[in-house]
């Protein structure tokens, strides 16, 4: 790119929306409700009837309405949301350690037999699923803070020449 093409593509991130960084969170909102949707549908035995699952269910509703609220908001380039990001993103992978790995490693008794609460598919797909969740948020987290610092300096220079 030549010099004049990167100063348009600056003076252009005025004006649009960052859609890349909302993209991204809405990606890992969509994962994150395919996790939903593949753990609390499984129905071995007693296992999935206790307060972890209500307390997993509270913070899921949490993480959507704190994700859709950040992805509005680096969308308008607010620089306030790279934190949450970065946070919801961590929780995200610390969750793959508790419910999935615990539901894969018990077993439960049904029909007289012992079963794993979750099997290895599930198991997989639920690590996925929240890895990569937790990868969109990340790098929509850095994505955003690298454009709006990008915008910030070149509203200074813009300032100082205007």
């Amino acid at each position: 790119m030549t010099q004049e093409e990167l100063l348009i593509k600056k003076d252009r991130m005025r004006y649009t929306k960052d859609s890349l960084s909302s993209n991204l969170i809405l990606l890992a909102i969509v994962l994150d409700a395919l996790y939903f949707v593949a753990v609390y549908q499984l129905d071995v035995g007693s296992y999935y009837y206790n307060w972890v699952i209500g307390a997993s269910i509270v913070y899921n509703l949490l993480f959507l309405l704190s994700a859709f609220l950040a992805s509005e908001g680096v969308k308008n380039r607010r620089t306030g949301y790279t934190g949450m990001l970065i946070v919801i993103g961590v929780m995200q992978i610390v969750r793959i350690f508790y419910l999935p790995a615990k539901a894969h490693s018990a077993l439960v008794a049904v029909n007289g037999m012992e079963v794993p609460a979750m099997g290895d598919g599930k198991y997989v797909y639920a690590i996925v699923c929240l890895a990569v969740s937790a990868i969109c948020c990340i790098a929509a987290a850095v994505i955003s803070n690298r454009n709006n610092k990008t915008l910030a300096e070149y509203m200074r220079s813009i300032g100082k020449t205007a």
